[in-house]
This record gives C-alpha cells, sequence and structure tokens, in this order.
C-alpha cells in the first residue's frame, strides 16, 4: 500500500493505493492549523488504514517545516516518503513549462491526474481548481501541458479586500446582476473574477485548437462559483474531478 499525500497551503488530503485494492474513494483530510497537532493526526489516521503502507507519495507546497513534520510520522510508522517534482515529461504527459521544474508539484500531478481520466483522443482539457489559489491549466488533445493562471482563490479574494482596505468587509452570500449593497457586491465580484477566468482559458483554448475545450473543476471554492461558471459557459462539456492530485500521485510508478 502507498499512502498519497497532497499537502496545501491550509489542509492535508490523504489518500492510499494499493495494487490490488485500488484506490481508496474517500479521502481524509487535515488541517495544518496548528501545526503541533498534525503529526498526531497523521499518525492515528495510519492506525486506521486496512493494511500497513509500505511507502508514501506526495507533493507539497506548504514549506519546508510542514515536509519535515510529515516526514518524521511517516518514518516513525516505517513509511519512508518521497516527495515528488515536476519534470519534462511523465506517463506521456509532456511539460510545456519554459522551466519545467518551476512548476507547481501539485499542478503537475493533477495533470498527471487529469489526464489518467481521460486515456483515449479528447478534446483540449482545461482543468480549474478552486483552492487558496485558483489554477487555470490546459492540456492538449496530445498531452502537452501549455501552460495556464494561476489567482487567488474565492475565499483569498475576500479576505484581501477586508484586510487591505478600511471599509470594506469580509464578504459572503449570493450574487446578482446588479448588487445593491457592498456584501453582494464583494460577492458577486469575486465570483466573477473567478468565472471570467475560467472563460478567458477556455475561450483560448477553443480559438487555439479549434474545437470547444471539456472543461475539468476541483477544488473547495468550486460550489461558490458553479453557478456563474455554468452561467458563463451553457453549452460546455463541464467534469467534476473530486481530486485530481491524489489521482494523479497514484498514477506514479
Amino acid at each position: 500500500m502507498i499512502v498519497l499525500l497532497d499537502v496545501g497551503n491550509s489542509r492535508i488530503k490523504l489518500g492510499w493505493h494499493h495494487p490490488t485494492m485500488g484506490r481508496e474513494a474517500a479521502v481524509h483530510a487535515m488541517a495544518l492549523s496548528p501545526l503541533t497537532q498534525l503529526p498526531d493526526a497523521l499518525r492515528k489516521w495510519l492506525t486506521t488504514l486496512p493494511v500497513q503502507p509500505r511507502a508514501a507519495r506526495g507533493v507539497n507546497v506548504a514549506g519546508h517545516v510542514v515536509a519535515q513534520l510529515i516526514e518524521q510520522a511517516l518514518a516513525e510508522a516505517g513509511c519512508p516518503l518521497q516527495w515528488i517534482l515536476p519534470t519534462t515529461e511523465h506517463l506521456g504527459v509532456r511539460n510545456a513549462y519554459d522551466k519545467p521544474t518551476q512548476l507547481g508539484a501539485d499542478r503537475w500531478a493533477a495533470l498527471l491526474g487529469l489526464a489518467g481520466h481521460f486515456q483515449e483522443t479528447h478534446a483540449p482539457l482545461v482543468l480549474a481548481t478552486f483552492g487558496t489559489a485558483t489554477t487555470i491549466d490546459t492540456l492538449s488533445p496530445d498531452k502537452v501541458f501549455k501552460g495556464g493562471l494561476i489567482l487567488p482563490g474565492p475565499a483569498l479574494m475576500r479576505q484581501s479586500l477586508a484586510q487591505g482596505t478600511a471599509n470594506l468587509p469580509l464578504a459572503s452570500g449570493a450574487t446578482t446582476e446588479y448588487p445593491t449593497h457592498t456584501l453582494q457586491a464583494i460577492a458577486t465580484g469575486v465570483v466573477a473574477a473567478q468565472a471570467g477566468a475560467v472563460w478567458r482559458q477556455c475561450d483560448i483554448a477553443q480559438k487555439y485548437f479549434g474545437v470547444a475545450p471539456i472543461l475539468c473543476v476541483s477544488g473547495g471554492g468550486w460550489p461558490e462559483v458553479e453557478a456563474e461558471v455554468r452561467r458563463m459557459h451553457a453549452g460546455l462539456k463541464i467534469e467534476f474531478i473530486a481530486n485530481p492530485v491524489l489521482d494523479g500521485l497514484a498514477r506514479m510508478r
């Protein structure tokens, strides 16, 4: 059994993959704050696994301190951890970043997971992941990562307005066509910015490849932006992929 770890900015997603049992359907999430509680939480989770894991594979964007805590907890359980880094090519996916190693490891693993969902010939794929940051990446029909966007996620956009201005609150709520109070204006503006960025990349993909892309979406912020994205992309095929990073890690050998 291989333990799979997607260590993000605010939480860690955990899963496992077994040669005969397959990939675990359920995914376990742990908050990274407070950090002092993370090792014990990880050790307790390991005791719930149906088989003793022999190794772990993961990606980490949370920094060196978090990585060390996780490595130590897994080592104590006899489960050595390999952090995955981006490469020029893997599993038939080619990384066209100017400097392939500078691509975020989580984005690279997610692209490998995305490719695994579309083994046959397919339209271009746009993967929009709405987390602490929103990333919008494009995979060509011949499995070349063309590049993508990084922008603040929905929650981070709201926080930046509340923290960076004197009179704007930390807002949430329903969106509307013509907001008539500040909370609506912020909520609608955030969702519009997210959906607009997705529209931009889908429009570019359609013009570049001459065919409408398949929009794949993921992340905890998706429910907040879903209605607006679907409104702006009426007629476009949209697929939800729950955990593309863990899917990619499970595919690696």
